[in-house]
């Protein structure tokens, strides 16, 4: 594939996955709570995959194999354990440490629980819904293809992080997008420098390090 098609692929899974973003804030605003609790967990985790839709769509078009933005079917189990491995590392670093450091307000999710329920879904949504979907339109598909583009990786780290970073600009704090941009470069190295890290791994490591977020948050700010 020419790199021609290759910048327009990932200029479209882009600004499709933006498109998501704003749809989805809009039908969380005004439709969500519409809905009946359980039919509204599920909904909740699959609409979030809208942001992927371009990019799932692009890749059954190119007919690329998984294994192009990093997925293997091999050493399953290793690769999830990689993936928690990293996130409670990350964890401890980034939230636990600024929290106890009296810098809690600025790693919190907003998200206050009372049941254990709560905290199961919480995970659930974090690693199906944003950790799947941002990974493989991120570290998998435009890392991938910028990857196919550049000669080496640093570009490839450097771009997909940049526009992971502004992916939540909509959040309207730079600190988050600043935040996010330094996330998105340290998986980019981990998937390439750790052994048996893929997309996977990084997948569960979004998921599990978003989730714990609110738990450290409910643990200490209460």
């Amino acid at each position: 594939m020419s790199k021609r098609k290759e910048i327009i692929d990932i200029v479209t899974g882009y600004l499709c996955a933006i498109l998501g973003v704003l749809v989805i804030r809009y039908f969380n605003a005004y439709v969500l709570m519409s809905i009946p609790l359980v039919p509204r967990m599920i909904t909740i985790i699959a609409m979030y995959w809208l942001i992927g839709v371009a990019a799932i769509v692009i890749t059954i078009i190119r007919k690329e194999p998984a294994k192009t933005y990093g997925f293997f079917k091999d050493k399953i189990l290793i690769q999830i354990g990689i993936g928690i491995g990293i996130a409670v590392a990350m964890s401890v670093v980034l939230t636990l440490v600024p929290h106890l450091a009296g810098f809690g307000a600025y790693f919190d999710s907003g998200n206050r629980y009372e049941y254990f329920w709560q905290y199961i879904f919480e995970f659930a949504y974090c690693i199906l819904g944003v950790g799947f979907a941002e990974e493989y339109v991120f570290r998998g598909f435009i890392f991938g293809k910028l990857q196919k583009i550049c000669r080496n990786n640093v570009l490839p780290i450097i771009l997909s992080s940049v526009l992971f970073g502004m992916f939540h600009i909509f959040n309207g704090n730079i600190f988050q997008v600043v935040m996010t941009g330094g996330i998105g470069a340290l998986f980019c190295f981990c998937r390439l420098k750790i052994k048996n890290c893929s997309t996977l791994s990084l997948v569960i490591a979004h998921g599990v390090y978003d989730a714990l977020i609110t738990v450290w948050a409910n643990l200490l700010l209460k």
